[in-house]
């Protein structure tokens, strides 16, 4: 089944920012999309491989039982 396509409007939404971001991101071609004449589409799949390539898993680090020594 194919992608659903979002304007640039729902893709902004999806990634909690506005429209001018996307449209930066489209223009640097840092993310997938396409062009349908004049009008440009983000495919949902996009937006995910997008976050997912950004997202920082957090350092767990052992705490020693009396802290750091000076």
């Amino acid at each position: 089944m194919p992608d659903r396509l979002l304007t640039v409007a729902e893709a902004g939404e999806l990634l909690g920012t506005g429209e001018r971001f996307v449209r930066r991101l489209i223009a640097e071609r840092r993310i997938r999309y396409v062009k349908l004449g004049r009008p440009v589409r983000v495919p949902e799949s996009a937006i995910a491989e997008y976050v997912e390539a950004r997202t920082v898993e957090p350092v767990r680090r052992s705490r020693t039982r009396y802290g750091r020594a000076a």
